[in-house]
């Protein structure tokens, strides 16, 4: 007899071994999904605006780079990115004739070029980017201060795991 057109015949289940994983991996799981979704995240930003993930990558570069009161130059953002010059040339190129960053002179040095992004890019990330940083600070608004000390400690050291070298 056969038995697949019997109704109670049941194939057997073989069961996966359920693999617990220790909480620290967990932990770097989890580091690795938010970096995943950020990354789309920006994807998603480049591509509804007209850029390069690596555009985007550049612009935050040059905010992070302006909050850090550190003079913005090109190569400064090529050591960043990982670009050399005619890579990063184009990068400044492109956000140039999209209207995201200008050249400027340095005040301090005339000879020097500075990278500024533009007030309307700045918005437009703030449109698109918003929400999710709210959504991240009413998180973290729900951590008392010494919750947040051990986010931000284990944060800056697994930077520095990443980004081993001193930044330019």
């Amino acid at each position: 007899m056969d038995d697949s057109r019997d109704p109670d015949h049941r194939e057997p289940v073989i069961e996966e071994p359920v693999i617990e994983e220790p909480d620290d991996l967990r932990l770097v799981h989890l580091l690795r999904a938010v970096t995943v979704e950020f990354g789309l995240r920006q994807a998603d930003f480049a591509a509804r605006n007209g850029m390069h993930p690596t555009d985007v990558r550049a612009l935050i570069c040059l905010l992070d780079a302006a909050r850090a009161a550190e003079p913005a130059t090109a190569g400064l953002l090529g050591a960043r990115l990982g670009l050399n010059s005619a890579g990063t040339t184009a990068v400044i190129d492109r956000l140039e004739r999209l209207g995201h960053v200008a050249r400027v002179r340095d005040d301090h040095d005339r000879r020097r070029t500075l990278l500024r992004v533009e007030p309307a890019a700045i918005r437009l990330g703030r449109e698109f980017f918003g929400p999710l940083i709210d959504g991240v600070l009413q998180v973290l608004g729900s951590f008392d201060p010494a919750e947040r000390e051990t986010v931000r400690r284990f944060l800056t050291a697994t930077h520095a795991v990443f980004a081993p070298e001193p930044r330019p």
